[in-house]
């Protein structure tokens, strides 16, 4: 994971650069290293610089090096000297891209890091390089023979990208907003899925992600069996790391099913491999019950970090700062994120995995307990997965990338969505049950299980795993959203904190003072605020999606999930 960092002239070929805060006069290099250095905590091993002066063009890579420690510096620049190419993210397939690039062209083929095979395709595909990667990965690449840039984000959106025009009609393109502060007179989040090429001042956009899913019903059912390899596929591709790494472990059952796959898949390779979990939350939290369960079921080296309410209240204005959001539940569930990454970060640990992207895959939210039909299911779980790259993977690759942490999510490996959201929603919704799916099961213990708890949500993933791979009771554990799970106290103590700082005429002037995303309650009004002081004009504003519950399906506006009425407490 890194930061990138590109601008483009649109017209004359060379760029205007605006003085320093200070007023002083900066070259091209030095502006654009110091603009890019907003986000130098997503790169902290090393910043790459690549000027192309004559073309108006300067492309900057901040670089968290967990693949190719010595080799994979960023830019990189093709052997001719004409593509130069800064990336973010992991291309896991990398390996197989080199093994058939080196057959093709009849050589030994050695990538210098996983991006480096994007340049590798785009000299043989061109554009069309997008229908032979696969990972988590945003990039800007420059052909400077033909002076022209591909642009592209990964499907479903984990790696932030955003693209800003300047007021002379400039082209910009970072990882995240605040390089574009004080230049940008227009921003715009990239959307997931899609390239865009051509020369600066002609940019042509293209979606190379349409499934049918996103458009149609799906009719297929369920095979548990085929659902459980793809997901153990999906995490042994995601293993791959030349650096010491980890796993968020919050005790529900996403992140103890990666976990737990994680550390069958390394003890093939190593019997005595232990694989380091970490929990968080205030004293006494109801996930530290469920994480020490499945810590000692698999046998993980584990730790519990704990965080005071003081601690998590003081953060909000750091929080909103890095995630680029006001969204509520975005910012309830980053704290806790944010503290812990740190921890981890302290521990010499660059990457983790973890278990986002599970609830929008199979309906997991309590909210979806209301939807009236298996359409309106299936519609929504589209919706929230359209939308991951303004909600949860927004809040996961911010959170850890704050302190230099990837994130790593194997639920949202394309090929897994791809088979999940294909299964039709009658098996995935919560009211789906063992006459449902076409895998019957005569194991009279598990028709027990599914007894005391006939419409649990995502029922067909915990079953598709209910062999030796998580405790009973964390297997078959409610969905309890993270900024719940942290402790109850949480949400409660940053609710009446927030509005104890927002007066009721203060409310009463929403509308007027922020006509976009209009703070409804004096908690969204007190991030807001916060969020208008470090990104002062509305254009930013506009790049926020504002994550609550289906409130037409009867469900409570507030985004915990203690606000459902089918919520079990476990405080």
């Amino acid at each position: 994971m890194c930061g990138i960092f590109a601008v483009f002239s649109r017209s004359s070929g060379t760029l205007t650069i605006p003085r320093s805060p200070s007023g002083r006069k900066e070259s091209l290099r030095e502006f654009v290293y110091r603009q890019s250095g907003c986000q130098r905590h997503r790169g902290p091993d090393h910043t790459g610089v690549v000027l192309v002066p004559e073309h108006g063009v300067a492309i900057v890579q901040e670089r968290l090096a967990l693949l190719g420690i010595r080799t994979g510096a960023q830019p990189m620049t093709s052997a001719s000297g004409d593509v130069i190419l800064a990336a973010n993210g992991e291309i896991y397939n990398y390996l197989e891209i080199a093994a058939d690039i080196s057959r093709r062209r009849g050589i030994s083929y050695i990538p210098r890091s996983d991006s480096d095979v994007i340049i590798g395709l785009y000299e043989e595909f061109g554009r069309d390089l997008m229908h032979h990667i696969t990972g988590m990965y945003a990039f800007v690449l420059y052909d400077r023979a033909r002076k022209s840039v591909l642009i592209a984000r990964d499907p479903i959106g984990i790696i932030p990208l955003y693209l800003g025009e300047d007021h002379e009609g400039n082209l910009w393109v970072s990882s995240e907003m605040k390089c574009l502060v004080g230049v940008c007179s227009d921003v715009k989040a990239f959307p997931p899925g899609t390239l865009c090429w051509g020369s600066p001042d002609r940019l042509i956009f293209e979606s190379f992600f349409n499934p049918k899913w996103m458009s149609t019903i799906p009719t297929h059912q369920s095979n548990l069996t085929l659902l459980r390899k793809k997901l153990e596929n999906a995490v042994r591709s995601h293993l791959q790391c030349d650096v010491p790494f980890g796993a968020l472990l919050s005790g529900g059952v996403d992140s103890s099913l990666i976990a737990s796959i994680a550390t069958k898949i390394m003890r093939e390779r190593d019997p005595s491999f232990r694989l380091k979990t970490y929990s968080v939350g205030l004293k006494g939290a109801p996930d530290f019950k469920y994480s020490r369960m499945v810590a000692d079921f698999i046998g993980s080296d584990h730790t519990e970090v704990y965080f005071t309410i003081e601690e998590g209240l003081d953060c909000i204005p750091d929080i909103i700062k890095h995630l680029e959001s006001y969204d509520i539940t975005t910012i309830r569930a980053s704290i806790p994120m944010y503290l812990l990454s740190r921890f981890i970060k302290s521990e010499g640990l660059k990457m983790v995995l973890s278990g986002e992207g599970a609830d929008e895959i199979f309906g997991g939210y309590l909210y979806f307990h209301r939807a009236p039909s298996p359409r309106d299911f299936h519609e929504e779980t589209v919706t929230r997965v359209k939308c991951l790259h303004l909600a949860d993977c927004l809040r996961a690759n911010k959170s850890t990338m704050a302190w230099g942490l990837e994130l790593r999510v194997p639920f949202l490996d394309t090929e897994f969505v791809n088979y999940a959201m294909n299964i039709r929603p009658e098996d995935r919704m919560p009211s789906a049950t063992d006459q449902t799916i076409s895998q019957k099961t005569h194991d009279r213990e598990e028709l027990r299980k599914r007894v005391e708890n006939p419409k649990i949500e995502k029922y067909i993933l915990r079953a598709a795993f209910r062999d030796n791979y998580l405790p009973h009771e964390v297997l078959w554990r409610q969905k309890e959203q993270f900024s719940d799970g942290v402790g109850y106290q949480w949400i409660d103590t940053i609710k009446s904190y927030s509005a104890a700082h927002v007066e009721n005429t203060d409310l009463e002037k929403a509308q007027e003072i922020f006509p976009i995303n209009t703070p409804a309650t004096k908690e969204a009004f007190f991030y807001r605020q916060i969020f208008q002081e470090i990104f002062p004009t509305e254009t930013f504003s506009s790049t926020v999606m504002k994550w609550i519950p289906r409130t037409d399906w009867g469900c409570s506006p507030d985004p915990s999930g203690r606000a459902q009425a089918v919520h079990i407490a476990h405080a």
